[in-house]
């Protein structure tokens, strides 16, 4: 079980991307059930109605929002970047913007399915603007003499379909009918610019950037690679160096026993060896801290030691009527 178990782990680890775009889309499916669920009691007073209805309208979408930036791994991964010492590595700052946008775009389908779910059913408009209802218009003018304060008070118990007491003053379905509609108006509006603005999102951006853009998305995604890689790295060498100490004691525990017996037993073999060449050099406590402090406030630079390839492109355009020919020159040197 344990193996299954980690094969799903590091299947979602290498495909981080495609997970995340599963779990805003479970959230989103579970933001418009929540709704579907959720109990909603307008209370039908003058002073309350649209306090609670900007309340769901708006709170459940922000948790959702933030939920959907704490469910993101690469959360911490910015906050570690944006927040770190410059050292000898600097900090690029549209590599962040693009990290954010990225996590953003994601923890915004939940919030937008729930806005667009609640305006679209309109329960929650008509609670909350009950008290704005054109009564001139959609109800009986000839209903006068009653104060303002009595007609907001009769306005307001529009969505209680069970104490509404002002069918002279105004139909309540004529009532309920006129702010759904303007809801459902609203609504499909919603969705049109969420769509709209996740099209040119996703679709005109890279067109217009599309060097920062691939820069920007490349060292993203270097940060991550990176991060994990270097998690790897401490993994297996705090594994080894536990091992080496463990049997560092028990080898000597083993000594100091086999010199009260006459004969000594039998050493066991060990991989001691090969565990201390995964340490690299590194073999107390205080060099491992030290290493640990310098990763963080120095990181390296982005420039291998070794033999690195540079290309030079020269493009030359000749003046015949001939399409244009490019030559392209592609040499190696040694830094």
């Amino acid at each position: 079980k344990m193996d299954k178990f980690r094969m799903i782990f590091q299947f979602l680890q290498s495909n981080q991307e495609s997970f995340m775009n599963g779990i805003c889309g479970i959230m989103a499916l579970a933001s418009a059930q929540l709704y579907v669920s959720f109990d909603f009691n307008c209370p039908c007073l003058p002073g309350y109605n649209l306090p609670y209805s900007l309340g769901i309208l708006f709170t459940p979408p922000l948790v959702l929002f933030l939920l959907g930036f704490v469910m993101n791994n690469n959360v911490s991964m910015l906050a570690e970047e944006w927040r770190r010492p410059t050292g000898l590595r600097r900090k690029d700052p549209a590599v962040l913007r693009y990290m954010f946008c990225s996590m953003a775009q994601r923890a915004m389908i939940a919030p937008a399915v729930w806005i667009s779910v609640t305006l679209l059913d309109g329960e929650c408009l008509v609670c909350g603007f009950s008290t704005s209802v054109p009564v001139e218009k959609l109800g009986n003018t000839s209903y006068v003499g009653v104060p303002e304060k009595e007609v907001r008070r009769i306005l307001a118990r529009i969505p209680c379909k069970d104490i509404y007491d002002g069918q002279e003053l105004i139909a309540r379905e004529v009532a309920v009918r006129y702010l759904r509609c303007i809801s459902q108006a609203l609504g499909w509006s919603f969705v049109l610019l969420m769509t709209l603005m996740a099209f040119l999102i996703r679709s005109l951006r890279p067109c217009f950037t599309q060097a920062a853009f691939l820069k920007s998305k490349y060292w993203s995604h270097y940060i991550d690679i990176e991060r994990k890689l270097f998690d790897e790295t401490c993994t297996e060498h705090a594994k080894s160096f536990a091992k080496v100490c463990i049997q560092q004691f028990f080898e000597g525990m083993n000594k100091d026993m086999s010199m009260g017996h006459s004969h000594l037993p039998e050493k066991a073999p060990t991989e001691t060896g090969e565990e201390k060449e995964k340490l690299l050099g590194i073999t107390d406590q205080g060099t491992m801290n030290q290493l640990l402090s310098s990763w963080h406030k120095c990181k390296p630079p982005l420039r291998l030691s070794q033999e690195v390839i540079q290309m030079n492109v020269w493009v030359k355009e000749t003046q015949k009527p001939s399409p244009p020919r490019r030559e392209i020159i592609t040499y190696y040197s040694k830094v």
